[in-house]
């Protein structure tokens, strides 16, 4: 196993990773802690450490760099006891570099039992800065803070945003070009009912929904079907598919488990809340509580359901072009959950579609369309509520084309385009 080791050794340092797509996230090159970069398949985890790795060539000798994917055929089968083969192999190529700060990128890693105790003993005991990756099912969140306790920073990698997006079409931003505003524009018609995930951008509908359904497949059957051994199959993708359909929604528990029991499925509410929590930790759904000053009172009113991607909804959904308004509001969930911002919804006698406290307090209503004066004095209203419970003097309504400032006694409510707030 060592001399495959000194083999992809060599191989990395000498591959060259042609053109990456540029991403929003300020990854440290430089820490003493195990970076971590966690999130649904494909959302470009490998990517970004190529990236990382591209940047550092211009800083640090090659030879002080090292990629693996741990699930390379050429490592199969690998176990724990095999990774000392990976750091003597790294030692007897470049013996003089065991004074020297190295810098590895573990693909993968989480595939192999107990990889944690490996990746601590590294941390530990050399010179090394750590970067690891890897599927949700073997990397959760939950379980880093447990598997290296203390010793890494992780990063939520998401699908592309609409601003890398069009870096990846190569679209300008100037918001004081008509010709630029144009093809933005265009993009976000595509980009809001296709989603984020690269590997569709540049294919045909037939092809990107093939691809799509391959990415749910994978999620479904390895992180939450092997992961957690269901018996109830039938459940969860009729739960899947119930899910993406009405993201943007509230959700009852309650009331679900009395719909399912109705069409005859046999579920308990153990098992309702245990699939729903398998899909929140695979990054493929999320909900967002109520704001309320009591922990009880937020667990007693219904969650509202977001989706990891918009381009998901065509798998289920034939009528998705009749009805943007769940797209929307899905994508505003998304452009503040990718900057770590804790979100709720509030009401009174309105709804408020999101509050956070993420740089400053936020509320921020998404309508699709607003040329209805009953439609839009129902969102003004919601908001007006909103700024005078928690003392704001701004809020946010976003929409497809409107675009003004409206000033009421609360304070002032900004009317903007989705695209142009997802640029903000």
């Amino acid at each position: 196993m060592k001399e495959i080791f000194k083999k992809l050794i060599i191989d990395s340092q000498e591959r060259e990773f042609g053109e990456l797509a540029e991403r929003e996230y300020q990854i440290p090159l430089t820490t003493r802690k195990i970076v971590s970069l966690i999130g649904v398949r494909r959302s470009g985890k490998t990517s970004l450490l190529f990236k990382l790795i591209e940047n550092l060539r211009y800083q640090v000798d090659r030879e002080n760099i090292v990629y693996i994917n741990f699930e390379d055929d050429r490592l199969y089968p690998i176990e724990l006891k095999d990774l000392d083969g990976f750091i003597e192999g790294f030692y007897e190529l470049y013996p003089e570099k065991r004074d020297e700060k190295i810098y590895l990128f573990l693909d993968e890693v989480q595939s192999i039992e107990g990889w944690e105790l490996f990746v601590r003993r590294l941390h530990d005991t050399i010179k090394v800065q750590l970067f690891i990756t890897g599927s949700s099912s073997r990397l959760l969140s939950s379980e880093l803070a447990t598997s290296l306790r203390g010793r890494t920073i992780a990063y939520e990698i998401f699908p592309f945003s609409f601003k890398e997006y069009l870096g990846y079409k190569k679209i300008t931003i100037n918001l004081h070009s008509s010709r630029s505003i144009s093809f933005i524009r265009n993009a976000f018609n595509n980009y809001l009912r296709e989603g984020g995930f690269a590997e569709t951008f540049d294919e045909t509908k037939d092809v990107q929904q093939r691809i799509l359904k391959d990415y749910m497949d994978l999620i479904i059957y390895k992180d939450i079907i092997d992961r957690y051994g269901i018996k109830n199959y039938s459940l969860l993708k009729h739960l899947i598919k119930y899910f993406f359909v009405n993201m943007g929604t509230l959700i009852s528990f309650n009331k679900l488990y009395n719909e399912y029991k109705s069409l005859g499925y046999r579920v308990g509410k153990d098992t309702l809340y245990d699939y729903i929590s398998y899909l929140q930790e695979a990054y493929t759904l999320f909900t967002i509580p109520i704001f309320r000053n009591s922990v009880r009172q937020e667990m007693r009113n219904p969650r509202k359901l977001y989706a990891i991607d918009n381009g998901f909804r065509q798998l289920f959904d034939a009528s998705l072009s009749r009805d943007y308004s769940k797209l929307y509001e899905n994508l505003a969930f998304l452009h503040l959950r990718r900057k770590g911002a804790e979100l709720y919804y509030f009401k009174q006698k309105q709804e408020v579609d999101f509050y956070t406290r993420q740089d400053g307090e936020l509320l921020i209503n998404v309508s699709y369309t607003i040329e209805e004066e009953a439609t839009f004095k129902r969102e003004v209203t919601a908001l007006i509520e909103g700024m005078e419970y928690f003392n704001l003097e701004k809020s946010y309504l976003v929409t497809a084309e409107r675009e003004e400032v409206v000033q009421t006694e609360a304070g002032e409510i900004v009317v903007t385009p989705m695209w142009k707030w997802l640029l903000s």
